[in-house]
């Protein structure tokens, strides 16, 4: 005598499914609880995310049309040691062509993460995402030497062109106090740049979870193909 089959599942069976997997560990992840669609100026993160790739892409674009006025006309950017009161020179040739090829290299990533995110391709938008991780990197170098040694903040302030701006103002501040200005000045930085690291990071994690849900709809819809 034959088995009986397997009944057939209900609408609200297959609604009382598990979710995939994927999905599921996203969200117990403690990552999740940073995970956010929007932005600043309650903007999506996809927008926000081309609008900071632009603006990197303009200022770098900025940069570099000076650095290539400057090699070609020399005498323009160049400063004596006289001018700067110091045994040093402001920008030799060698400097000026390593500064103009990292533009070149920032140009290329800002174009990659714009792209990316312009076309929902997360894959482009990890070069800059590690370029905002080793800017942040760097910033947080910074304000621990501060902290660790205070006084290279005076030894610099004295190491200054006699006709920079504000020179003599900033070196009568209390030393204790200039430490603590600079600190919360650098805490500020770091603050909004960890904001735009979450930001870029959040757009990559919507456009790769947009991208793998579309897929698994796909899937479970065709149920020949499966």
């Amino acid at each position: 005598q034959p088995q009986p089959g397997p009944a057939p599942r209900s609408g609200a069976d297959r609604d009382a499914e598990p979710e995939p997997r994927g999905a599921a560990e996203m969200l117990s992840s403690p990552w999740a609880r940073f995970y956010s669609n929007s932005c600043c100026l309650c903007c999506h993160v996809r927008t926000g995310t081309i609008i900071l790739g632009v603006w990197y892409l303009i200022i770098n674009s900025v940069v570099l049309l000076i650095l290539l006025s400057a090699l070609t006309d020399p005498d323009q950017y160049h400063l004596t040691s006289a001018e700067l009161g110091g045994d040093f020179e402001f920008m030799d040739d060698a400097n000026m062509c390593i500064a103009t090829a990292i533009s070149l290299l920032m140009i290329l990533i800002c174009a990659m993460a714009t792209y990316g995110a312009y076309k929902q391709h997360a894959a482009w938008i990890i070069p800059f995402f590690c370029y905002q991780i080793f800017d942040f990197a760097l910033n947080t170098l910074v304000a621990i030497s501060v902290l660790v040694y205070p006084s290279t903040i005076q030894d610099y302030l004295r190491q200054l062109p006699n006709n920079f701006p504000y020179k003599e103002e900033i070196m009568s501040v209390n030393p204790t106090c200039l430490v603590v200005i600079i600190l919360l000045f650098i805490s500020v930085i770091l603050a909004f740049k960890g904001y735009l690291i979450s930001c870029v990071w959040n757009c990559y994690r919507y456009i790769n979870g947009r991208n793998n849900s579309d897929v698994l709809v796909y899937i479970t819809t065709n149920d020949t193909a499966v």
